[in-house]
């Protein structure tokens, strides 16, 4: 099994944010007892410098300097025309919002075998490849 993973953009936010401090602190211990780094797409860097100038919880400079930062300790996935293609057909199967389908596509198609989300189907396995798991629910 790969021990590539990917991390859904609100799990960045707290991250960064440190806010909620448990929930921040969860996904540290996530990233430090990985192997790998984990994975981004072009998609979670846009949507998490939304979110945290959107939301004021960095000004625009310094989101600017947290996604280049990311950029730099992460592998970051483009979206091409394949993720997309196949974005759709997730959205079709497993009911998922395209937003949502684009994440799972992207990290299948990186060869994760683990999508970290807490806003998606917990334990669910996608095409017997992917396993979505909420970090912040109990026991795991």
């Amino acid at each position: 099994m790969s021990d590539k993973f990917f991390l859904d953009t609100n799990l960045w936010v707290y991250f960064f944010s440190k806010d909620p401090e448990n929930k921040m602190e969860k996904v540290t211990g996530i990233i430090d007892a990985r192997r790998l780094a984990p994975i981004a797409s072009t998609q979670v860097l846009g949507e998490l410098y939304n979110v945290l100038t959107r939301k004021c919880i960095f000004s625009t400079s310094e989101a600017q300097s947290i996604i280049s930062g990311l950029a730099n300790r992460t592998l970051v996935v483009n979206i091409d025309t394949s993720k997309v293609v196949q974005a759709i057909e997730i959205n079709i199967r497993y009911r998922y919002s395209y937003w949502d389908s684009l994440i799972i596509s992207t990290a299948l198609q990186s060869d994760c075998s683990i999508l970290y989300s807490e806003d998606m189907q917990h334990n669910q396995l996608i095409e017997d490849r992917l396993r979505i798991l909420n970090p912040f629910l109990a026991g795991d």
